[in-house]
């Protein structure tokens, strides 16, 4: 019974790190694995800052949490960040047992830092997308000349991961941001650019 108090304020805190994510990217999607996390962490240490084990398994049980990886689809660096910030707010009040001014600021500050590093201001929103183009590159500079004016977008990152020289091809992947007035134009300078290569989002 005692637990009740440290249950409630991660309660509130999960639920403050669910409010926010979804504010930032609208994927409800991943709300119940977040939550499921939280409380399944929670739960397990609660257990075992009560027996004899100790917190140093509850411990042992973040790092063997922290290598998981989810096969079905591929997490983005953001949604990563959440995850461990679930994980670790379950943990920190399994493990805490009562409240304390110590272990409510660091539950705070562990939703602060998520709320300052995934601000839009501090990060522009971008997209990152695997690109097939029609001709083999060889020459970056041109390359990324090519894609701004293809996606009439500025190009923040591009890694080319295959050139097929004998069917003249290129795939990268392309991280690119919406561009200000000086990039608007390369698109309907160059119309006919985008026909030709395929395209597929793979994450933000």
């Amino acid at each position: 019974m005692t637990q009740l108090p440290m249950l409630a304020i991660d309660l509130v805190a999960v639920l403050a790190l669910v409010g926010l994510f979804l504010l930032r990217h609208r994927r409800p999607e991943l709300a119940g694995a977040y939550l499921a996390v939280n409380v399944g962490v929670l739960a397990v240490t609660a257990v075992l800052a009560d027996s004899t084990v100790g917190a140093g398994l509850g411990l042992g049980l973040f790092g063997v949490l922290s290598i998981i990886r989810l096969r079905s689809t591929e997490l983005a660096h953001h949604e990563i960040a959440y995850y461990f910030a679930a994980l670790t707010l379950g943990l920190v009040a399994g493990v805490a047992g009562t409240p304390s001014v110590l272990v409510v600021g660091l539950m705070a500050a562990v939703l602060v830092a998520l709320w300052v590093g995934d601000h839009p201001r501090l990060a522009p929103e971008a997209r990152t997308q695997e690109m097939v183009l029609d001709r083999a590159w060889t020459d970056m500079a041109g390359l990324t000349a090519h894609l701004e004016g293809l996606l009439g977008a500025e190009v923040l990152d591009a890694r080319v991961t295959s050139t097929n020289l004998v069917n003249d091809t290129t795939t990268v992947t392309v991280r690119h941001r919406p561009a200000g007035p000086r990039h608007t134009g390369g698109a309907s300078a160059a119309p006919g650019l985008a026909q030709g290569a395929g395209l597929r989002e793979v994450g933000r």
